[in-house]
């Protein structure tokens, strides 16, 4: 280190000739950094105009807390669709239920009126129902809240009616009655059966209706559901001959 300072001591007029050439190149770096971020930020600029819909070249929205808006939007919209999905499955779940005779006639409480649960249910998801956004709403927070609580009772009355309606089955039945519904449900089964005949499907069908007289009502879309079925086979049973 003496041998530095000494060095420096005896030849420290180099400095005026090469002290330009220091100072040219410290400005180099430095401009070419300003110009690194210049780049960086018309970049990041554009990136701005691109996300807002503005042209290019013309002022963005200012940065920081006026973004919020669009990242809640954003966070909003996720969670209207992952509302509305849940929305779909628990209603999937109740026409896998409604559509099937079988499941109507295994478990007549889900379909039963005069049951508070049953009630419950239908009255929770005609609320759902109706909150529900078309493709084209526009729902602010407090609607999507709304309509996720709605949803989540819903959901929970489906489930508390299922288990009560597993739960009791067909015990409020005599057995005569379980013995009437039992034949029903096995002729339900020829009647949607695609390799009976259509004469065998709506003669099945008739007799299951009989059997069911007093004891369950079949919702009009199951009903609706095997009428159809059986009319399709019929036209198919024309079309062949």
């Amino acid at each position: 280190m003496d041998g530095f300072f000494d060095f420096l001591g005896n030849y420290w007029w180099l400095v005026f000739p090469f002290g330009g050439f220091i100072w040219a190149g410290i400005g180099g770096i430095g401009h070419y950094l300003e110009r690194g971020r210049r780049e960086r930020h018309e970049l990041r600029m554009e990136r701005l105009r691109l996300r807002h819909g503005v042209a290019s070249g013309a002022p963005v929205p200012a940065v920081g807390v006026a973004n919020a808006p669009a990242q809640t939007s954003d966070g909003a919209a996720r969670e209207l669709e992952r509302v509305v999905a849940q929305h779909d499955a628990v209603s999937r779940r109740w026409l896998d239920h409604e559509l099937d005779a079988a499941k109507v006639i295994d478990f007549p409480l889900m379909t039963d009126m005069r049951e508070p649960l049953t009630r419950d249910f239908h009255r929770a998801k005609r609320k759902a129902d109706a909150l529900r956004p078309d493709e084209a709403d526009q729902l602010d927070a407090a609607q999507i809240a709304e309509y996720r609580d709605a949803v989540e009772r819903f959901e929970d009355a489906f489930e508390v009616a299922l288990a009560e309606a597993r739960r009791r089955a067909q015990h409020d039945f005599t057995d005569v009655e379980r013995k009437r519904l039992q034949t029903a449900r096995m002729l339900v089964g020829i009647a949607v059966d695609d390799a009976a005949s259509s004469a065998e499907r709506q003669s099945a069908y008739r007799r299951a209706r009989a059997e069911l007289d007093g004891l369950i009502v079949l919702p009009d879309a199951t009903a609706a559901d095997i009428e159809q079925r059986i009319a399709g086979a019929i036209e198919r049973g024309t079309t062949t001959a």
